[in-house]
């Protein structure tokens, strides 16, 4: 059989797909080792079984194929080698069904005849047969539908993420370029303080000045 699952390998639908194909490949392989212990009706049914599996198992290995297409390269050697064990392993089965069926006495015993009514009961197990597919293809369509609108949901929800952060980006960057502007008004007040501390203390050196020299004029006038 084909290697175990790889959960880390592969998308979740092809992962889906592995693991319903491992059931199903185990029940018609328990089927096929059935089948040569009976004979008659009971081999019939068995071997219209171990079809129906066998179909089931192709459409499991074609959405595979498929769906394979969407894992990432870097994943790809590792699933492309598990796909192909498990597409030997399902040629091997329909090889050793065809065999079985191709035994017509084993598979309807002793009383095989050429009678219409064993055709159109075969044609009538085909028709089932291929219903019961119709309904498993159908039933992995509404699994692929529900998948793809969740994703899709994921998305919507990942954009309406992405425009808020676009709104807050945009928001933080006006606040900055307020800052911006509160800033260089600041450093406008502050240059000017400065500029009018700097005159104000040129204007009290002076004043100083002038009453030292007007102090030593007095002292002067007093020893003439």
């Amino acid at each position: 059989m084909a290697n175990p699952l790889d959960t880390d390998a592969g998308s979740e639908l092809f992962s889906n797909y592995e693991a319903e194909l491992k059931l199903v490949q185990a029940d018609l392989s328990q089927k096929l080792d059935q089948i040569p212990e009976l004979s008659g009706e009971q081999r019939k049914a068995a071997v219209s079984q171990a079809d129906r599996a066998l179909e089931e198992a192709k459409e499991l290995i074609e959405s595979m194929r498929l769906e394979k297409q969407n894992i990432p390269q870097a994943l790809k050697i590792k699933v492309n080698q598990r796909f192909r064990n498990y597409q030997t392993d399902v040629d091997a089965a329909g090889r050793k069904l065809k065999g079985m069926q191709d035994d017509r006495s084993a598979l309807f015993g002793k009383r095989y005849t050429d009678n219409p009514q064993d055709e159109q009961l075969e044609q009538r197990q085909q028709l089932l047969g291929g219903t019961e597919r119709l309904e498993r293809s159908s039933g992995r369509l509404r699994e692929s539908q529900r998948i793809a609108n969740e994703t899709e949901d994921i998305g919507r929800n990942t954009l309406g993420d992405l425009a808020r952060q676009r709104e807050t980006i945009e928001h933080t960057r006006t606040t900055l370029l307020q800052s911006e502007g509160y800033t260089d008004r600041s450093n406008k007040t502050l240059k000017g303080m400065a500029r009018r501390m700097a005159t104000n203390k040129i204007i009290t050196v002076a004043i100083i000045a002038v009453l030292v020299i007007l102090i030593l004029a007095v002292i002067i006038s007093k020893f003439r």
